[in-house]
């Protein structure tokens, strides 16, 4: 039998790679400014990596920058992306369980305003969830960044999609017989067949709350409040005045690049497991 293999379409192709040059170059660009000292960076070429010593240089005055200030708001985003990331996956994962398993007045309504709230944009919620928090004394600390990230709308539509898809009912009416509560059947078998999808939904909040700017630039004006992404643009705009300052934000640039590629690569087996049950399943 003759195998006839198609030739790829050269301009899917095409496409493709412009893609991926549009995703790449920039991140090759940080990771090759970085090596540069603060001379180097506008006195080489831009792709040209540096041999002399400049990561090192950099590393150590981010790290001596204000006292060491850089690593106190990487802690912050870590503290803000895990904790935010863990809680808006328990909430997703309980409101996407009953909309999938339970039905009642008014579940197509509520889920309908919820995948409304998907296409809605975060930014324009900024301003209203910070008027609200001020009101009730929140505003400018910790919890003010947290909580407007606990309810995710498009993690509930995942969590709903995948836990109709995965928790059997019958499974269920079988821990109702055995005397189990609603909680208890939640808790040991809904949340457990929905693992894998649950590991997607908090990569994904977890990606959205480390990337966040807008929200905590809104919300708090300590700078040891801040995390990652509204401390390096307080360096940035530091650095206007200072040229000198623009070898510590590439460098704090790259650093907060590695933890997302890490966490990706860490969590990328519970993908590969999910497509696998999802193909048994199929």
């Amino acid at each position: 039998m003759t195998v006839v293999r198609r030739r790829p379409a050269p301009l899917p192709t095409l496409l493709l790679v412009l893609g991926a040059l549009y995703c790449v170059v920039p991140t090759l660009w940080i990771l090759v400014a970085a090596t540069k000292s603060r001379t180097e960076l506008f006195s080489t070429s831009t792709y040209l990596p540096s041999f002399g010593g400049g990561l090192l240089s950099n590393l150590a005055d981010l790290s001596a920058y204000d006292g060491g200030i850089f690593w106190h708001w990487m802690l912050n985003s870590f503290g803000y992306a895990a904790i935010g990331g863990v809680a808006a996956s328990l909430v997703s994962a309980a409101a996407g369980y009953a909309l999938a398993m339970y039905r009642f007045r008014g579940r197509t309504l509520l889920f309908n305003v919820i995948l409304a709230g998907v296409l809605l944009p975060q930014i324009v919620l900024a301003i209203p969830q910070y008027l609200v928090l001020s009101k009730v004394g929140l505003a400018g600390g910790y919890l003010a960044v947290l909580l407007p990230q606990l309810f995710n709308p498009y993690g509930i539509y995942l969590c709903r999609i995948y836990a109709a898809a995965s928790v059997p009912q019958t499974l269920l009416e079988a821990g109702r017989l055995d005397g189990a509560g609603e909680f208890r059947l939640f808790a040991t078998v809904g949340l457990r067949l929905m693992t894998p999808g649950l590991v997607t939904v908090f990569l994904l909040q977890f990606i959205a709350i480390w990337n966040n700017f807008l929200l905590p630039f809104v919300m708090t004006s300590d700078d040891g409040k801040f995390p990652l992404t509204v401390g390096l643009y307080s360096l940035l705009r530091h650095g206007a005045a200072e040229a000198s300052l623009y070898s510590l934000v590439i460098t704090g640039t790259l650093l907060a690049v590695l933890p997302v590629i890490v966490l990706f690569l860490a969590l990328q087996r519970y993908w590969r497991l999910d497509l696998v049950s999802g193909a048994v399943r199929g």
